[in-house]
Order: C-alpha cells, then sequence, then structure tokens
C-alpha cells in the first residue's frame, strides 16, 4: 500500500481550517496525488498526532453530513463541471476549488473514473471537516474471472473509517487510489448489510442532483455537477490517462441487472458516534455508522424495476414499466421528463447545437489522450502476439493508453445525435406539442445549426514526420470507425486515415497492418462486451466468431439524414 504525505504551509493549513470552522458550503476537487516530476523525493507522511498541528492531518469537526453540508459539495461540484480545466490536477489546482490555495503546488492530484467519485468526496469531507468512510474491498456474489465485471455483482468484504488523526488527507487519496475500482459501484441496490457507500435514489429533481454518480455497468463512472431546467444530466467523468472530460447523460450509460447496481447513487451520509469531542472542536475516536435502505428518505429502486409492482423476480427486472402523468415512456424519457418536472420537452435547434459541442470536445479530449500515448512511445513497440483477455477492461499500457472504451461511448454519440434528429423530424411530422420549435423548416434550421457548429470544429494532430493535419467534424465523423484504439498503431491508423498521402508517414509494418485490417470489425461495434474473452491471436482475430465485433458499422450520418428529408412539413401524416 502506497502511502504519501505532503506538509502544508502553517497560513495555508490554517485558513482551511478557518473555513471548516465557519461551517460555509464551499468546493474544490481532489483526487489521489504524487509529487510532480522533477521535485524530488515524496516526504513522509506525518505521524499521527492527535494532540499536535499538523498541517494536513484528517481532522473532523463536526460529526455528520447536513443538507447545507450536500448542498455544499454540490456547488463544489457544480464550480468545477462549469469551469473549463481539463485535466484532474489542473481542476483541483484551479481557481473553481475554493480549497486550492491550501493545496502546495507540488502536489499532484491523479484519478480514473472510479477514484474521482471518491476523491472529490474525501477531499471536500477533509477540508470541510466531516466524517467519511468508505468501502475498502469487495467481494463477488458468486464465481467472477473480473470482479470489475461480474455478473452477480459484488458485496461490501471491509471498510474503513478515516479518523481523526489517523492520516493525512493527502495519503486517505493515495490510499482510495490503490483500493477502489468500478467494482466498488457494482453492488445490488437492496444489498445494506455489510453497508455499502451508496443508495439507489428516487429519480427525481430532488434526489438526482450534483453530487449523484452514474455507475455504467460496463466499466465507468461518472459524477453528475448540473440538472438542466429541461431535465437534461450534465457530468463529469476522468480517464486512466488522468484527463477530466464533460458529457450528457444518455444511452451510453446502459441499464443492466439489478445485481450490477448500474444506474444513479447518491452517498449515503455517515455518522460519528462513540467519539470525544476536544476543546477545541476535533472529535477524536468513535466510529462511523451509515443508515440502511429503510432509514433513507428518498431510498427507491424504481430505475431498476419501474414505476409500477415489483417484479416477483429480479430476472424480470426489464419488464418493469414507466409511467409519468399516467403516460408511459421509455426509460431515458422517463429520467429526463421526471427531472424536469413532469414535462418532457425538446428545442431540437438547442438540442443539435449542444450535441454537436459536445462531440467535438469528445474528439478533442480523444486527441490528448492518442497524443499521450505517443508521448509514451507507445506505436514504436512491437504489437503483442495477442489482444487483451478483453480490451475494454484490462491494466497496464493497454488500459492507460488503448481508447476502445473511449471510442465506442464516442460513436455511441454520434449516433445519438443521428437518432434524436429522425425522432425530431417524427415528432415535427406528428405536430407533437412536446417539441419546443416554433419556425417554419425544422429540417433546414436544424442542418443550419449543425452546420454552423460542426464549421467551428476542429480537430489537429501531428504526424509521424511532424507535419499537422487538420480535420474538420464531418471529416472526423467520416472517419470515427477506421480510427484504430490500438496504441501499437501509428498516429495515423489512430485517427483514421486513409488517403495513401496522409499516410505515407506512418511506419507501421506487415504485422501492425494486418492487426489493424483485423480489428475493423471491433472497431465497427459500439457495444462494449465486457465478459466476452477477447484474448485473439491475429489468425483467431481474422476468423468469424463471438467477441469480434460487426461487419457493419451503425449510421451516424446525421447530416445525411437531414439532406434525406428536406422538405418534410410540419403535421405531415406519411412517413418517409
Amino acid at each position: 500500500m502506497r502511502k504519501l504525505g505532503v506538509t502544508l504551509g502553517l497560513a495555508a493549513f490554517a485558513a482551511t481550517l478557518l473555513g471548516a470552522a465557519d461551517h460555509l458550503p464551499h468546493a474544490g476537487p481532489a483526487p489521489s496525488i504524487a509529487i510532480l516530476p522533477g521535485t524530488g523525493q515524496p516526504p513522509q507522511a506525518p505521524q499521527a498526532a492527535v494532540a499536535g498541528f499538523n498541517p494536513g492531518t484528517y481532522l473532523i469537526r463536526y460529526d455528520r453530513w447536513t443538507d447545507a453540508d450536500e448542498r455544499g459539495f454540490g456547488e463544489f461540484l457544480r464550480a468545477i463541471g462549469e469551469s473549463d480545466c481539463r485535466t484532474v490536477n489542473g481542476c483541483l489546482h484551479a481557481s473553481a476549488n475554493p480549497f486550492h490555495a491550501s493545496d502546495p503546488e507540488g502536489i499532484f492530484f491523479r484519478a480514473d473514473c472510479a477514484d474521482l467519485a471518491y476523491d472529490l468526496r474525501a477531499y471536500y469531507a477533509w477540508k470541510r471537516g466531516l466524517p467519511f468512510s468508505y468501502v475498502s474491498d469487495v467481494r463477488p456474489v458468486g464465481r467472477s474471472r473480473d470482479i470489475r465485471y461480474s455478473r452477480n455483482g459484488n458485496s461490501v468484504a471491509a471498510r474503513h473509517d478515516v479518523l481523526s488523526g489517523a492520516m493525512s488527507g493527502y495519503a486517505l487519496m493515495e490510499e482510495l487510489r490503490d483500493e477502489i475500482s468500478s467494482a466498488t459501484f457494482r453492488i445490488h441496490p437492496d444489498i445494506d448489510d455489510p453497508v455499502p457507500d451508496f443508495y439507489s435514489p428516487a429519480i427525481s429533481p430532488k434526489s438526482i442532483r450534483a453530487g449523484t454518480v452514474i455507475y455504467d455497468p460496463n466499466g465507468h463512472v461518472a459524477i453528475v455537477y448540473r440538472v438542466d431546467p429541461d431535465g437534461r444530466i450534465n457530468y463529469i467523468d476522468a480517464h486512466p490517462d488522468n484527463s477530466l472530460t464533460r458529457g450528457f447523460y444518455d444511452l451510453r450509460f446502459v441499464r443492466a441487472r439489478p445485481a450490477m447496481g448500474a444506474g444513479f447513487k447518491n452517498w449515503r451520509r455517515p455518522v460519528l458516534v462513540g467519539a470525544t469531542r476536544r476543546a477545541d472542536g476535533v472529535y477524536v475516536g468513535g466510529h462511523i455508522v451509515l443508515p440502511r435502505n429503510k432509514d433513507i428518505a428518498d431510498f427507491s429502486d424504481e430505475q431498476y424495476f419501474g414505476t409500477g409492482p415489483r417484479p416477483a423476480d429480479d430476472s424480470d427486472w426489464a419488464s418493469g414499466r414507466f409511467r409519468l402523468n399516467d403516460q408511459p415512456l421509455n426509460y431515458y424519457d422517463f429520467v429526463r421528463a421526471t427531472l424536469a418536472g413532469g414535462r418532457l420537452q425538446f428545442d431540437p435547434l438547442k438540442e443539435v447545437h449542444d450535441l454537436v459541442d459536445s462531440n467535438c470536445a469528445d474528439l478533442q479530449y480523444r486527441g490528448e489522450a492518442v497524443a499521450l500515448a505517443i508521448a509514451a512511445g507507445i506505436e514504436n513497440r512491437a504489437q503483442p502476439d495477442r489482444l487483451p483477455q478483453n480490451i475494454y477492461g484490462t491494466d497496464g499500457d493497454w488500459e492507460v493508453y488503448s481508447t476502445p472504451s473511449r471510442d465506442a461511448r464516442l460513436k455511441t454519440a454520434f449516433k445519438e445525435l443521428r437518432d434524436k434528429a429522425e425522432r425530431f423530424v417524427g415528432m415535427y411530422r406528428r405536430n407533437d406539442p412536446r417539441l419546443l420549435y416554433r419556425g417554419a423548416d425544422l429540417v433546414a434550421d436544424m442542418l443550419a445549426i449543425y452546420d454552423a457548429e460542426a464549421a467551428k470544429c476542429r480537430i489537429r494532430y501531428t504526424r509521424s514526420d511532424g507535419s499537422q493535419v487538420v480535420l474538420g467534424y464531418e471529416d472526423a465523423r467520416r472517419r470515427l470507425f477506421r480510427m484504430s484504439f490500438d496504441p501499437y498503431h501509428c498516429i495515423e491508423r489512430r485517427w483514421g486515415a486513409r488517403d495513401a498521402n496522409e499516410l505515407s508517414t506512418c511506419h507501421d509494418g506487415a504485422t501492425k497492418q494486418a492487426w489493424y485490417a483485423a480489428e475493423q470489425n471491433l472497431r465497427n461495434q459500439i457495444d462494449r462486451t465486457y465478459d466476452a474473452e477477447m484474448d485473439f491471436t491475429l489468425g483467431q482475430l481474422r476468423a468469424p466468431g463471438p467477441g469480434k465485433g460487426v461487419a457493419t458499422p451503425p449510421d451516424i450520418d446525421t447530416r445525411g439524414y437531414l439532406l434525406s428529408v428536406m422538405g418534410a412539413k410540419r403535421g405531415e401524416i406519411a412517413a418517409r
């Protein structure tokens, strides 16, 4: 177990404690830490000495989280989400984090998607003097090759209470980095003995809020930082390369069997009991208690089983239906409408505008991830004889530098935009009152918005010879299923080059070219199959079979679709 401590300046730490004493809502992120390169060896963690004044030591000054604390935590996350920071470290050292002045510049904050949720919560609790406890180990329910993707989910195996003076806040975040994974979130909503860190909240505006965690059972975790008035959920997430990205909740977050724990999760509020309060207000000793499901006012399993009677068996979970105001809705529409106060309405021009912008940002994020792989020289290494056991869920260099999961989510977002455009045209033709559009030609207006936003998008990458390539939004869209997720390929193939001139600077030999061709069906696939065995040799991958992708990619051409339905009329009966 790696443990790291950092000595803070006395004045900075005193300022932190002063803020905690006032108990005012603050903000500030914080994943795990390491010393920045070139600063020498990390100092030893300070000795636990409750009676002393050790800068950085975790001290509890309030025995429980209040509603105001939860609001403050939400404001802290919203400030980060609405800032322009692009890495976990950059976000925590930025002015959007009100605690940033108390953290030395030599501290480097690092987190992947699972760490981020815990690190932000722990950081806020530490800086505010609030209690914190976390699940430090889970075990699978039944047998599992990889507990991150266990079919029957996991249960709590161990818990760690963070008590006053036990460690520095920085050491805590380093521990979290070692002990937390996406497996920690994979727990059935009914399990509360032993008690997990999260519970399943009701789908309501009061419950789904800044601070709510979203778990995709395909191995990804995000954190809500804002819910818009129209019910659209904005989230932040982190990646193994330490980048921090933003997006909208949609089909990228799949539903799954309740045992897998997919969906929305809220933190259980810890209460410190049995502690002694010193004269300086610090609580010493004791232990932390978390509420059970029955004691949580907004606990609900409706996101798993629907709004009607719960099925007799969990295996029938998918038969659950969702109704709002006596109208049937699919799950994602139900979530959005409920969070919008019971109204399901769409502004098609705003949706197109925002989704094109979001897709462009995701392309930029992908570019940063690919650039890190190139900087690490992975493309200069020999191609391994086999793929990882599963390309979506692995470890080592493949986890850090490959992009199959990121690419699949990006492709899903492009498909979502294409499908939404078709949906809006259908609503327009039916004169659907839920469509907030009062213009004369929806298709032409959506196309104009699409083209205007796409024209602003420019993605640049540096070829193997140092020359620059600039791609527009539509260029990238046309290449999307050719972009290699394999970090052993040259950057030209990472960006889907097919033109002979652009590819002329790629140094991939015959073996890597053969692997690139054989991986095409995997690139065509937008569904991430974490339970599939995928450690194929080149010869095995070339032969058809399960786990090897699909022959044809889905249609993601929004512009082409809009051109095909030009002239569609409001209230038009015939579908084209």
